[in-house]
């Protein structure tokens, strides 16, 4: 009953998201050092944000999809298109893309508190453990979609409340959210002025700026690609090969052997060198993509972003980068 009351005053006061999660994103940044355990509240915080997050998220776009007349400003992103076209195509998708998230966000509250509760060889097990979930639910997607997984799963959120219609019923405590629709009245000892008031310079509108951009330049941001108007689940070509399977199992396997490996030999060189030939043998393993492949391209490139990461562990942070 609660719920539903939290969703009707949120469906009422679409604009109060925002402030609501600005504000408890805000205490993220005092808490730690403050008292005892104030990194794991902190952390804890954020994870129950990130949570919220995911959460208002459903809410905006169930406003979206109940309102036909409602045109964004800005065009839905190309991985938006993606991950809500399969999550309204499949459900399958859409609880194992939430439950996938729902563990990003709290994995590391979780570590956080096997590292305080339990031994080493415990919280190393229990890691193993969620690696494993992640796994599995990576590979219930990939055989959804028969595609390069796209991080996130979900859609991201490319609405702003603020510019949402809320409902017709305002809340008894907060001011509404959208103007009235209509204005005041003129009143009646200004109805028969038709004397217009002098421009004062200050309040003269500044002549446009002149530009020496180009038509074509202007116009070329502006343009349809054919990533526009392909059909959403279209944006990203399906596996056809072999080899582009084994690619993306290498790729999902990563995390899982690293955690397996870490926990038999934590001292040793193994486990990094191990993961980072199984990025590599992924990466050279990945097909060749189109530069009409936009979403796939960006998430090649995203991946290839994150092997910047390595330079950060183990070891190598030890013997080199540090």
């Amino acid at each position: 009953m609660s719920i539903a009351h939290y969703e009707s005053f949120l469906l009422n006061n679409v604009s109060t998201i925002s402030t609501l999660e600005s504000s408890l994103r805000s205490l993220t940044w005092f808490l730690p050092g403050r008292f005892k355990d104030a990194e794991l509240a902190s952390e804890t915080l954020s994870a129950s944000l990130n949570m919220m997050s995911m959460y208002h998220d459903t809410l905006l776009a169930r406003i979206v999809q109940s309102d036909p007349k409602y045109r964004p400003l800005i065009p839905f992103s190309l991985h938006t298109r993606f991950t809500r076209a399969w999550a309204d195509k499949n459900s399958r998708y859409k609880w194992a893309a939430r439950m996938l998230e729902t563990i990003r966000f709290t994995e590391l509250v979780i570590e956080m508190g096997l590292r305080r509760k339990v031994s080493a060889k415990n919280r190393y097990r229990g890691i193993i453990i969620l690696e494993l979930i992640k796994a599995i639910l990576r590979f219930i997607l990939l055989r959804i979609t028969r595609r390069p997984l796209i991080s996130p799963p979900i859609p991201e959120r490319d609405i702003d409340p603020t510019t949402l219609p809320s409902s017709t019923e305002t809340s008894p405590t907060l001011a509404p959210s959208s103007p009235p629709s209509s204005l005041p009245e003129t009143p009646d000892h200004l109805k028969n002025n038709r004397v217009p008031l002098p421009q004062h310079t200050p309040l003269a509108v500044p002549p446009p700026p002149r530009s020496d951009i180009g038509i074509e330049e202007y116009l070329l941001p502006k343009a349809l690609t054919t990533a526009s108007v392909k059909p959403p689940l279209s944006l990203v070509r399906s596996y056809s090969s072999p080899q582009e399977w084994l690619s993306e199992v290498v790729y999902i396997l990563r995390p899982l052997v690293y955690a397996t490996l870490l926990f038999s030999d934590r001292k040793s060189n193994r486990p990094l060198i191990t993961i980072l030939a199984m990025e590599l043998v992924s990466r050279s393993l990945r097909r060749n993509v189109p530069p009409s492949a936009t979403l796939e391209r960006s998430e090649y490139a995203k991946r290839d972003r994150d092997m910047l990461w390595y330079l950060f562990r183990g070891t190598i942070w030890e013997s080199y980068t540090r």
